[in-house]
């Protein structure tokens, strides 16, 4: 009997898991509210760029219209210095030309009326109101360090939601209240408790497929996963999403432009003196014109040829990635090659679709209010969690849920929190560290 009484534990008892829960929660819930605001704020990208450009969608239609060729030279006029990069099609026949340009490494989008080529707004792609509330949302505005500390977050999340499902599996059923549907008419505490708890569990299972389609994007987890593919799967494409810290410049090109390339690629010399003479010239107008005669979702860009390259790229770039199509086009106009979504790897295809429905443009408007529910409800999960903590803890004390010493992790627990560490580099690092400092005090405790 006493052997079995000493056996180490399989899991941990309740009160450990509640102070995994507590420190996790401690460390989360500032970065959770964080990336549902900016989460709800780019959810409606494609609503809130249209507002923005409203203006210049609805421009008064003239007797003439300009070529593309035309729109691109006025656009490198109103920029000294700059080199073409890309076009936009125009999405109706009273929208303005976009000219993407590219100056010193710094892409700025260019507003052209299509009447008159009067150039009429021009702004940097990097300070784009949405494309400010992506980097905020995944990056803090701190490059690959803030991607690295984000995708932390997000490991921890993970281990938030876990332990917050042991905490909420009900011991015994007497009733659904409190475990599926909130106690309101109970008293303060009771309400508070079910509104974070039954609220967790109802949006636990979202929050997961939000933390593992978002992933990809990180720089630690995300280039990973693209050495993981390039090494087991049939890679036929570049990734169809940003790893870490990618410019706008880079993302918009199709691929990396390093500063000596912009005067030596074809189509990125484009001085504004020469081009409307140049052999350029000519197949710029006939690519834009194939372009506008595929009928690919928009928004839709035209790029110039890579080094050593003939052809042009066609590609849209929708927010919803499985309705994306690229083509390869030739200066006279004929379309090489077509590349559709369905024709790649399994392993994009899959991310793909993570990635469209995190972004809530996989199924409509519908996907995006459900994300915004779900958003809604995780802001309501932590105001929740925040009252219960200080009505809970004592004045200036934290409030650390007690522990008991006789108790052991348990083997299953470790397993688990080790398979975590792997697949998780952050939360791997992380616990070895708070492993390490725990150690450290202990030992210093014991020193007399």
């Amino acid at each position: 009997m006493m052997m079995n009484a000493s056996r180490t534990p399989v899991w941990p008892d309740y009160r450990t898991i509640w102070r995994w829960h507590f420190f996790a929660g401690l460390f989360c819930l500032p970065f959770i509210v964080f990336l549902c605001l900016t989460g709800s704020i780019y959810l409606f990208k494609p609503q809130v760029d249209h507002w923005i450009d409203w203006r210049y969608d609805h421009l008064a239609g003239g007797a003439t219209h300009s070529t593309s060729v035309q729109e691109v030279r006025a656009a490198l006029d109103a920029v000294p210095g700059s080199h073409f990069l890309a076009y936009e099609l125009p999405e109706t026949a009273s929208s303005a030309a976009r000219v993407i340009v590219d100056r010193q490494g710094t892409a700025i989008r260019v507003y052209v009326d299509p009447t008159s080529c009067v150039v009429l707004k021009q702004v940097p792609e990097e300070e784009r109101f949405e494309r400010i509330i992506f980097k905020l949302h995944g990056q803090l505005l701190l490059g690959n360090t803030g991607s690295i500390i984000m995708e932390m977050v997000a490991s921890w999340t993970i281990v938030l939601i876990a332990t917050g499902l042991y905490l909420w599996w009900p011991r015994r059923i007497k009733s659904l209240a409190g475990i599926l549907y909130p106690r309101i008419t109970r008293n303060a505490r009771v309400r508070w408790r079910d509104l974070h708890a039954v609220t967790g569990l109802w949006v636990s299972s979202f929050l997961v497929l939000f933390l593992v389609s978002g992933l990809p994007w990180s720089f630690v987890w995300g280039h990973a996963l693209a050495r993981v593919e390039t090494q087991f799967s049939r890679l036929t494409s570049v990734p169809d999403w940003d790893i870490g810290a990618v410019s706008e410049r880079n993302r918009i090109a199709g691929r990396s432009v390093l500063p000596q390339q912009t005067d030596t690629m074809p189509g990125m010399d484009m001085e504004p003196m020469a081009i409307s003479g140049s052999p350029l010239s000519d197949s710029l107008n006939q690519v834009v014109m194939t372009a506008s005669q595929l009928g690919f979702p928009a928004p839709v860009l035209v790029t110039p040829p890579a080094a050593g390259e003939t052809t042009w790229g066609v590609r849209s770039d929708t927010q919803n990635r499985p309705n994306r199509i690229s083509a390869m086009v030739e200066a006279s106009g004929r379309v090489r090659s077509i590349h559709r979504f369905e024709e790649k790897a399994w392993a994009d295809r899959v991310i793909g679709y993570g990635v469209a429905a995190h972004e809530g443009q996989l199924f409509g408007k519908a996907n995006q209010f459900l994300n915004f529910l779900v958003a809604v409800g995780l802001l309501a999960m932590s105001i929740a969690a925040l009252v219960l903590w200080f009505r809970r803890k004592p004045p200036g004390r934290l409030g650390v849920p007690p522990v008991d010493p006789n108790k052991k992790i348990g083997v299953g627990a470790l397993v688990i929190l080790i398979v975590l560490g792997l697949l998780l580099p952050e939360l791997g690092v992380s616990l070895l560290l708070l492993c390490l400092a725990t150690l450290l005090s202990q030992a210093a405790r014991r020193t007399p």
